[in-house]
C-alpha cells in the first residue's frame, strides 16, 4: 500500500510510526515544505541558548507521548522540568504568586473577599441543565464568578490558546472542566471525587536535552519512511481509487492520503476536490503569536519558577513571559538565563505581527513592567506566526462533526492536526494514534 503524509510536524510523523508499529510493511512518503521536519516544534540555538518556537514540552500525567518517546527508544534523553517549574505567577496590578494550596488561596490578592467568597459558593451551584456550547467566559461566570474568571481564567487561556475567555468553547479547549460539572454536578463536587479515585501527584512537566527539535530528529530517523522536504503539496485530486498529489513539477500516485498540517493549509489544497471540505478547513480560526527570546550572560533575578501570564485588567503589551533556563537547566549555558517572551493573541493580535524592532521593544518594555528588570540581552531571537494556535471558537464541536462526516466521502483520506481536537504535545500524538488505528482497520 503506497501512503503520502503531508505535513512533517508531530503529528504527521507520530501518525506515519504508529502506522509502522502495526503495518510494517506500510510504504510511506512524507512530504514536508519546508527545508526541516517538526512544524512549530523547533529548537533554536544561539550561542548556547536554546530557544523554542513552539511548545517547549508536555506533561507526563497524560500517557500519549511518554509511551511515544518510550516506543521509538529516546526515554533516556528525556528532562524532567525543575521542582522550581511549578512556582507560578500572575500579573494583574502587580506580581502575585499562583497559590498552590487553599490557604494560600485565601490569602492572595488576586481576588477580593467577595471574589473569594463566590469561588467557594461553586459547591452550591446548581449544573447547567442542558449541553448546548458556551463560552469560557460564560461558564466561569456561571460557575466561579467573575472575578476569578477574569483573573485566573484570562491569564490560563492566555497561556495555552494565546485566547480570551469570551473567544474560545470551554466545551472544545477544556472538556474535562465540562465532564466535571456534568458527570459530578460541579467543579469542586467532581475535583473530590476524582481525588479519593485517583490518589498520586499531578503531572510534570517533560521536555528532551538539547530541545524538542532533538526528539523529532530522533523519532523521524527511527522509521524507514521515505521523506521529501522542500516538497510542497499543491493540489490533491482523485482519479478512480487513487489520490493524485501535485508537488513541485510532478502528478504521483497514492493509494491513502493523511494531511497532519494547519487546516487552512490543507483547505487549499482540497478546494477542487471537495470545495465544502476545504471550506469548513478554512473557517478554523487560528490565533497570530509572536516570540522573543532573551539570552543573558548576567540578569538581576533568580527566575525561581515557570515564570508569569498577564490579565487583560493589566493593560501589558505582553501575554507572558516563560523563565526557561529555570524550567529545564539546559536552556542556557551553566551560570546564565533565558527567558521567552509571548506577545499578540487574541488579545492584542496586531501586535503580533510587529516588525522585530518593535517586538523586541514590547518583550523588554514587559519585563521591566511585570519584573522590574532593565538588564539588556545578550542573545535575541524573534519568531512570528501568522497563524500561530487554533482557536476553538463557540460550535467548534458542531463544526467538527460536519467536517469529518464530509470526509467520509472520500475514502482513504485522513486529517491529523492539532486544529480538531486539540492543540497541545500530548493531544497532537493521541489524535495521531488514533488516526493510525483508524486507517489500519480500514487497511485490513
Amino acid at each position: 500500500m503506497n501512503v503520502a503524509i503531508v505535513g512533517g510536524g508531530i503529528s504527521g510523523l507520530s501518525t506515519a510510526f504508529y502506522i509502522l508499529q502495526e503495518k510494517p510493511e506500510t510504504k510511506i512518503t512524507l512530504f514536508e515544505k519546508s527545508s526541516r521536519l517538526g512544524g512549530k516544534m523547533k529548537t533554536v540555538n544561539m550561542e548556547g541558548f536554546l530557544f523554542e518556537e513552539g511548545s517547549n514540552g508536555f506533561l507526563s500525567n497524560k500517557p500519549d507521548t511518554l509511551e511515544l518517546v518510550k516506543l521509538c527508544g529516546y526515554e533516556k534523553n528525556l528532562l524532567r522540568s525543575d521542582d522550581n517549574a511549578r512556582i507560578r505567577y500572575i500579573y494583574k496590578d502587580a506580581l502575585h504568586r499562583l497559590p498552590e494550596s487553599p490557604m494560600a488561596f485565601l490569602k492572595t490578592p488576586l481576588l477580593s473577599v467577595l471574589g473569594k467568597l463566590r469561588v467557594a459558593l461553586e459547591y452550591f451551584t446548581p449544573a447547567k441543565k442542558d449541553e448546548s456550547d458556551e463560552t469560557l467566559q460564560s461558564f466561569g461566570y456561571r460557575r466561579v464568578g467573575k472575578e476569578m474568571t477574569d483573573t485566573f481564567l484570562d491569564a490560563m487561556v492566555a497561556g495555552i490558546f494565546a485566547s480570551k475567555p469570551d473567544s474560545i468553547s470551554v466545551h472544545s479547549a477544556f472538556p474535562a472542566v465540562v465532564r466535571l460539572e456534568k458527570e459530578y454536578g460541579g467543579l469542586f463536587r467532581g475535583m473530590i471525587a476524582k481525588k479519593k479515585k485517583e490518589a498520586g501527584p499531578g503531572g510534570v512537566l517533560m521536555s528532551f536535552l538539547g530541545g524538542v527539535s532533538s526528539f523529532i530528529e530522533h523519532l523521524a530517523k527511527s522509521m524507514k519512511i521515505a521523506i521529501q522536504t522542500d516538497a510542497n503539496v499543491t493540489k490533491i485530486e482523485k482519479k478512480d481509487d487513487k489520490y493524485l498529489l501535485h508537488v513541485k513539477e510532478s502528478i504521483l500516485e497514492f493509494d491513502k492520503v493523511i494531511l497532519s498540517l494547519p487546516a487552512y493549509e490543507g483547505a487549499k489544497m482540497l478546494e477542487e476536490l471537495d470545495e465544502a471540505l476545504a471550506k469548513e478547513l478554512e473557517d478554523i480560526e487560528y490565533s497570530p503569536i509572536s516570540v522573543v527570546g532573551f539570552g543573558y550572560e548576567k540578569f538581576s533575578h533568580d527566575l525561581k519558577g515557570f515564570g508569569l501570564l498577564t490579565t487583560t485588567s493589566s493593560n501589558k503589551k505582553i501575554l507572558g513571559v516563560l523563565w526557561d533556563s529555570s524550567i529545564f537547566y539546559d536552556r542556557a549555558p551553566s551560570g546564565k538565563k533565558s527567558l521567552r517572551v509571548m506577545i499578540g493573541g487574541k488579545r492584542n493580535p496586531h501586535l503580533a505581527l510587529k516588525s522585530d524592532e518593535e517586538l523586541i521593544a514590547i518583550a523588554k518594555e514587559g519585563i521591566q513592567e511585570t519584573m522590574g528588570v532593565n538588564d539588556t540581552p545578550d542573545v535575541v531571537y524573534v519568531k512570528r506566526y501568522t497563524k500561530g494556535i487554533p482557536n476553538y471558537r463557540v460550535g467548534h464541536n458542531e463544526r467538527m462533526k460536519k467536517l469529518f462526516t464530509l470526509l467520509k466521502a472520500h475514502k482513504g483520506l485522513y486529517l491529523s492536526s492539532n486544529a480538531y481536537f486539540g492543540v497541545g504535545l500530548n493531544d497532537c500524538v493521541s489524535n495521531s494514534k488514533k488516526v493510525a488505528k483508524k486507517f489500519i482497520e480500514e487497511a485490513l
